[in-house]
């Protein structure tokens, strides 16, 4: 067994792992992210690799998905847990929350989508994506903020967009009669790709911010992103620490 960790915006501080090895991955798709650093959290092996780079250089759409799945699978991942940020699109999901994300809608263009370029004959693939993410781990994830005393929400649809840019207030507001509750732009087609791959994939959410639809509220900021993520990330250390301990026990 051995948990792959994809860390999101200001999830770069790697000191709840132990036994740390850096190693530079090549793939047929090109080069990941980052380095992965391969390592052990209560005595279960894990892999991070950084989404962005691991000092934040690639933008949303600029990240090579395939790479980064691809990197993981070569070292022999078994699960999948990914970390974002996330903008509220609901009033019941404050700054801080977490989200156990359970739907995605892929609102991207400009992405690679699939390791299929084409099909051999008469042999067309089609991954399922009507539960896109791993049940069991979203179970384990829901388990173990429980236990913690965390503020989380069991369910959540995720919109996700290319980027750079923010949206628009037509455009947020659009998204909320959609169904989405969050936003972001990293969780499609990351999770698909995963499924192509056959390795379970479960994200954790962090709320950060209103987007721009609240008009009490002033219009989503990185630098507010940034500053909530950092005074609430101990909480998702805990939230995957406690959750891998229990894979592992599993």
């Amino acid at each position: 067994m051995k948990i792959g960790i994809i860390g999101g915006s200001g999830f770069y501080d790697l000191d709840i792992f132990e036994e740390i090895e850096e190693k530079e991955i090549y793939t047929p798709y090109g080069k990941p992210s980052s380095q992965i650093t391969v390592g052990k959290i209560k005595s279960v092996e894990v892999v991070f690799i950084a989404r962005h780079g691991k000092e934040h250089v690639i933008p949303p759409t600029q990240i090579n998905n395939r790479a980064n799945l691809w990197a993981l699978k070569k070292e022999g991942v078994t699960h999948i847990l990914a970390t974002t940020a996330c903008g509220s699109l609901r009033e019941k999901i404050g700054r801080g929350d977490l989200v156990i994300l359970d739907q995605f809608i892929d609102f991207t263009r400009l992405r690679k989508i699939s390791f299929y370029e084409e099909f051999e004959k008469n042999k067309p693939i089609h991954s399922s994506s009507a539960e896109p993410f791993s049940n069991e781990l979203r179970k384990t994830l829901i388990d173990s903020a429980k236990e913690l005393g965390l503020k989380y929400h069991e369910k959540g649809t995720v919109i996700t967009i290319e980027g750079n840019r923010f949206s628009t207030k037509a455009e947020s507001h659009m998204f909320k009669t959609w169904g989405a509750d969050v936003i972001n732009m990293s969780t499609a087609p990351e999770c698909s790709l995963a499924n192509e791959l056959g390795i379970p994939y479960s994200a954790v959410a962090m709320s950060t911010d209103y987007d721009c639809w609240k008009e009490d509220e002033k219009p989503v900021s990185i630098e507010e992103i940034v500053k909530v993520f950092n005074e609430n990330s101990e909480k998702v250390k805990k939230l995957l620490t406690k959750t891998i301990q229990k894979i592992g026990e599993k």
